[in-house]
């Protein structure tokens, strides 16, 4: 059963930078897709982007790139989301999942099989 902890939202001011950070525990196998999601009051969860953890496949919306990115440490067994040039739109929970296998087209949300309970973010001055 894989495990996933997010940590380090917080409240930040428009334009402002955040790093959140998933450890995940109980990875079974090699090939994990690792992604992280947000969901906005009254909205549906969204993908904010994935990283392959053998491949390193990065895949971003192109809504996001050049704002936020995904890096990881295999030896920590962390993934972490680095935001930038925070929007207060980017106000949201953003929760760490984990897919039980890496492709090379984006995966589905029902694909990710474990889910961390979330870390809010708020974006306000």
């Amino acid at each position: 059963q894989v495990q996933l902890v997010e940590s380090g939202g917080g409240l930040v001011q428009p334009g402002g930078s955040l790093r959140l950070s998933c450890v995940a525990s109980g990875l079974t196998s090699d090939y994990y897709t690792m992604a992280w999601f947000r969901q906005a009051s009254g909205k549906e969860r969204e993908f904010v982007g994935s990283i392959g953890w053998i491949g390193g496949k990065l895949d971003l919306p192109e809504s996001l790139v050049g704002r936020f990115t995904i890096s990881k440490n295999n030896a920590r067994n962390t993934v972490n989301l680095e935001m930038n040039s925070l929007k207060y739109e980017d106000t949201a929970v953003y929760y760490c999942a984990a897919a039980p296998q890496e492709r090379y087209y984006r995966l589905r949300r029902p694909d990710y099989r474990s889910w961390g309970q979330g870390t809010q973010v708020i974006v306000s001055s």
